[in-house]
């Protein structure tokens, strides 16, 4: 989403970075690129000029240490004050009381009831509550059959009281069926219109006087920009919502949204969304956030990623195989199966510093992976754990198996018995010298 404002803030320090100190002149062309590079990106032209005047008043004056340059200094200021104009710290969500009651609300298309099942996902596999879903928009039969869907998906019980015309009389009921079910959170999917309206702000504050709830979520379409800023006020002056969710950071979006409604609204972004998948939701950090624009990747996200999928008992007898040389096709698979559960793989990848830019303009399908699985599933099991048992006449049926070539087999068993020798090699060093060590 932010590429194109990442390459204009790249231009923008480039300007500075062969300078040998920050002065008056040199400092304010760069800011004033940057503020070009904001307003381009559908940042609030007033919310760029106080982030910019902020900018250069931090930079002029500072003395640059020698082991630092004027752009590397210019671009630590810049990523402290992205991180403190997107809320600074991240914000937890509020799960007090029996149940916690979460009122996710919002205009109609914005991504409401998709997030409120990535939500219940969350909270159920991540954070081991017991949600439980409530249809509280009465005027789409759709909405309610697609919570429903995607309670059963997620594996979380879903309230629906069809004929019932009261949403906070549904409300209400939900509250006593999770008490009686023994659920802690309550999550309201409410209804929305394609555009702010008297009846809908009556109807919210209607269900959230019925129920109280401790958090109040504005679910915001980021592919929306400004309006997404300005619906957010609307929503928060007749509500005074607790928290916002971005969705559809997947999409073409410039990323103005998510530069100015945390200004705008004083709420925290305490989510974003990307995909239809349920696992694609993510907790928002101001501060990786910031890293991202940037350019500087997120490993902090990209290691939690992995830490969800990963199985202690499954990395010991990983690395004793690797030990023993003994790591096999079937390991392999596994471990392209734990790699997709992670998520949209460009946007693995973006999180490694420098690999973002590299791949800005490269299409990698989330299917990257096919062909390889093609060819580990066309062998026998015996032929899966003992790669060496692989003749000629072995790879010609492998090939005809997966639909593909004699060579794009051969390709592949070199590479992989490349990775083997290279990931034994790793376990004999010493563990301070291995990729990553003492890290944590």
């Amino acid at each position: 989403m932010f590429e194109n404002l990442t390459d204009r803030l790249e231009a923008a320090f480039r300007q500075i970075r062969g300078e040998s100190r920050i002065t008056d002149l040199n400092i304010a062309q760069t800011v004033k690129e940057i503020r070009r590079a904001l307003v381009d990106a559908d940042v609030n032209y007033r919310v760029a000029k106080e982030f910019t005047d902020r900018v250069r008043e931090k930079a002029i004056g500072q003395k640059v240490i020698q082991s630092v340059t004027p752009g590397q200094l210019l671009v630590k200021i810049v990523q402290d004050e992205l991180a403190d104009l997107m809320g600074g710290q991240q914000q937890d969500l509020d799960l007090q009381g029996n149940p916690a009651v979460i009122l996710v609300v919002g205009l109609q298309g914005s991504g409401k009831t998709t997030f409120s099942g990535k939500l219940a996902n969350h909270l159920r596999a991540r954070k081991g509550r017991s949600p439980l879903l409530v249809a509280a928009d009465v005027y789409r039969p759709a909405a309610m059959e697609q919570l429903r869907v995607l309670g059963e998906q997620v594996g979380v019980e879903v309230f629906l009281e069809i004929g019932n015309t009261d949403p906070a009389d549904i409300a209400r009921k939900a509250i006593a069926a999770a008490r009686f079910r023994n659920k802690n959170v309550v999550i309201i999917d409410t209804a929305g219109r394609l555009a702010v309206d008297e009846a809908m702000m009556l109807e919210v504050a209607a269900i959230r006087d019925a129920v109280q709830p401790r958090e109040i979520l504005f679910v915001a379409d980021a592919m929306t920009g400004q309006d997404a800023v300005h619906t957010a006020k609307t929503f928060h002056d007749r509500l005074h919502f607790s928290g916002v969710v971005l969705t559809k950071l997947d999409g073409d979006a410039r990323g103005g949204a998510a530069l100015s409604i945390r200004h705008t609204v004083e709420a925290p972004i305490k989510f974003v969304s990307n995909g239809e998948k349920m696992d694609a939701l993510d907790v928002f950090y101001p501060d990786r956030m910031a890293q991202r624009i940037l350019g500087m990747g997120d490993i902090t996200s990209l290691v939690e990623k992995a830490q969800q999928q990963y199985d202690e008992e499954e990395a010991r007898r990983l690395e004793k195989k690797i030990r023993k040389n003994q790591f096999d096709f079937q390991d392999f698979l596994e471990q392209l199966q734990q790699i997709r559960k992670m998520g949209n793989l460009k946007d693995l990848m973006s999180m490694i510093p420098g690999v973002g830019k590299a791949l800005k303009d490269v299409d990698i399908s989330d299917d990257a992976f096919a062909g390889v699985e093609a060819m580990i599933r066309s062998m026998t099991p015996a032929e899966r754990s003992s790669p060496d048992l692989i003749d000629m006449s072995r790879k010609k049926r492998i090939a005809r198996g997966a639909g593909k070539d004699l060579a794009d087999v051969n390709q592949f068993m070199k590479q992989f018995d490349q990775m083997r020798q290279m990931m034994r090699t790793m376990q004999k060093m010493p563990p301070g010298m291995r990729m990553g060590a003492g890290r944590r």
